[in-house]
């Protein structure tokens, strides 16, 4: 049964980080998939200019096409100052679009990121989902970003995964995007490189007895 996924990612780069090799497995088993992206990325860092929003956003459509998903949804709040729009506002804007696109199945961000906006984000989907009847979202899960949840305040709520997706046969194209996202990957040993990325997805698999996987922690599944 064909079902519709919806990513929701702070940032471009944060899908493909978090799920990349799942979004890869759902086209190839036959579901629609769509990404929204609440903030820009860019805009909070010294002397941007248009031409960096628009290399990060064509690197997006780049990994949108690698990675086989239908749409990019871009909502343009300000990069590192979600906290700066009202909630309410946050809410409104992904709601529109999950109420015409009605996915079945979320992917969102780990609550206790270093980053606010990863957080905001995973407070916005789950308010903007909330269980109610004729509601179409059954499933929500939360992935984990490098350089933001394995940095997070050691107090914080640890990510502590519940699911492991086998990506086996997907990782190239997790990379392949990845790849995509050239201007924002680091050298190893940064915990934002490829080289992490793909140790990461090797030590999920493994420890789930997979070559490869991607780990989430359950939000919401209804049966």
């Amino acid at each position: 049964m064909v079902k519709k996924i919806l990513i929701v990612a702070a940032h471009p780069d944060d899908e493909v980080l978090g799920c990349g090799g799942t979004i890869a497995r759902h086209v190839a088993e036959g579901d629609t998939v769509q990404v929204v992206f609440m903030a820009d990325g860019v805009t909070s860092r010294q002397n941007t200019l248009q031409a960096d929003l628009a290399q990060r956003d064509s690197a997006a459509e780049q990994a949108r096409r690698v990675l086989g998903v239908e749409r990019n949804h871009y909502i343009g709040l300000p990069d590192n100052r979600m906290d700066s729009v009202p909630l309410l506002d946050v809410i409104q804007k992904l709601e529109a679009i999950i109420h015409a696109y009605e996915p079945e199945v979320i992917y969102t961000h780990h609550v206790g990121d270093l980053n606010e906006d990863h957080r905001i984000t995973q407070q916005a989907v789950l308010t903007a989902c909330r269980p109610v009847p004729g509601s179409s979202v059954r499933e929500i899960y939360a992935f984990e970003v490098l350089s933001s949840t394995e940095w997070s305040n050691p107090h914080a709520l640890p990510f502590t995964p519940e699911c492991f997706v086998d990506i086996s046969a997907h990782l190239t194209k997790k990379m392949d995007a990845l790849n995509a996202y050239a201007c924002e990957m680091r050298e190893a040993p940064h915990s934002r490189s490829l080289a992490h990325a793909e140790l990461l997805a090797r030590h999920r698999g493994h420890s789930a007895g997979m070559d490869a996987a991607e780990a989430f922690k359950v939000l919401r599944l209804l049966r």
